[in-house]
């Protein structure tokens, strides 16, 4: 079987790279396209993958994006259209779902909550199934045109699912040259307003989406507060906070705090180690909260924004708490018999892959546009 996975964002990279494994090893031919976009191919490398590099990210305005979606699907549909693809898997880009549908490649597409409140009533109908955590209402996504029997709702978080088979680097503290026998803490700040394109330095380390607050100006309410979280706790005796900054700017601006137990790594890192290895996390919402919960490891949000479906169940569970303040965070160490790691395997995605691909597919819808019946 012939399998096409495309990936728009470094944030999908970590779940795809089980499910691209998973399907070579059961002996499908898998090509993988990229966008260029927030180090994506960096994070691939690192794992691994090879895939074909196609368009980039244009920006945030209309005009732009409009820019970019016509070059990137022009571009998949060169790349595509000799493939002979039985099924298409992708993270529910538009560029993506239009050529998969223009070429009548049946194709399954990952719908999270970070994409939900950004996705279009077009897309839901071209595509043949969606993957969405069973915590998003069906009646959500009746609203985008996703009927029911479209839906694959599976449980938990897709975190537990791309997380199956991680084994934790169990030097990473060391490294760091952190004591552990202190409390650990990492704090994932914000994306700053200037900071419109990650540091590529930075980036490699980890592949995260932009977090649930908006990017905040160095001096708007979220960086202060963050900020002044750091201070309050980096007077806690026993304490080691290991901050992951999003650019060099806010690197040179928490460095410049002096705080001594503050670690702020000069180079790339594990993150997902270090997630696994510290006593709590604290960040804004998104990814590295998620796979906090997933490892076992106290998370904890500064946002204030309303949640995400996911996150509002991981609120209501108390596996993700909010910081109103500084001593709202338990500072003391993580028992690791009690820090359970449920971890779902990523068959379940391969095997609707398969399910799916068995579909009967019809001729490619573009060599139909302008036939006379």
């Amino acid at each position: 079987m012939r399998v096409w996975v495309d990936i728009t964002d470094s944030s999908h990279v970590l779940f795809f790279a089980p499910i691209v494994r998973r399907l070579e090893d059961q002996g499908h031919i898998v090509t993988l396209t990229a966008r260029r976009f927030a180090s994506a191919e960096l994070t691939m490398r690192r794992l691994g993958l090879a895939a074909v590099l196609t368009g980039q990210h244009r920006g945030g305005g209309a005009g732009a994006r409009a820019v970019g979606l016509i070059n990137r699907t022009a571009q998949l549909l060169a790349s595509a259209s000799s493939g002979r693809f039985d099924v298409a898997v992708g993270s529910h880009a538009s560029d993506f779902v239009l050529t998969a549908w223009a070429l009548g490649v049946p194709q399954l597409t990952l719908l999270d909550d970070e994409r939900l409140r950004r996705t279009n009533a077009v897309n839901a109908r071209l595509v043949d199934r969606v993957a969405v955590p069973d915590a998003i209402p069906v009646g959500a996504l009746r609203t985008l045109g996703a009927a029911p029997d479209k839906l694959f709702r599976y449980r938990g978080l897709k975190e537990e699912y791309y997380l199956h088979d991680f084994q934790p680097d169990p030097d990473v503290l060391v490294d760091l040259d952190v004591d552990q026998r202190t409390v650990v803490g990492v704090v994932r700040p914000p994306r700053d307003e200037r900071d419109v394109d990650f540091d590529a330095r930075w980036q490699a380390q980890r592949a995260l989406p932009a977090p649930e607050w908006a990017p905040s100006a160095p001096g708007s309410a979220p960086a202060r507060e963050l900020e002044a979280f750091v201070r309050e706790l980096a007077k806690r005796r026993n304490l080691t906070l290991v901050l992951l900054p999003r650019s060099s700017d806010q690197r040179d601006r928490f460095a410049e705090l002096g705080l001594k137990s503050l670690v702020i790594p000069e180079g790339p890192i594990d993150g997902v180690s270090l997630i696994a290895a510290a006593d709590f996390v604290l960040g804004a919402g998104g990814v590295m909260d998620r796979e906090a919960v997933a490892l076992g490891t106290p998370a904890y949000t500064l946002s204030r924004r309303s949640p995400s479906a996911v996150d509002a169940a991981l609120l209501a569970d108390g596996r993700l708490r909010r910081a109103q303040k500084a001593a709202d965070i338990a500072l003391r160490k993580k028992d690791p018999r009690i820090a359970a790691v449920e971890r779902r395997d990523p068959q379940v995605f391969v095997d609707e892959v398969i399910e799916l691909a068995r579909r009967r597919s019809g001729p490619a819808r573009l060599g139909r546009i302008g036939r006379t019946p």
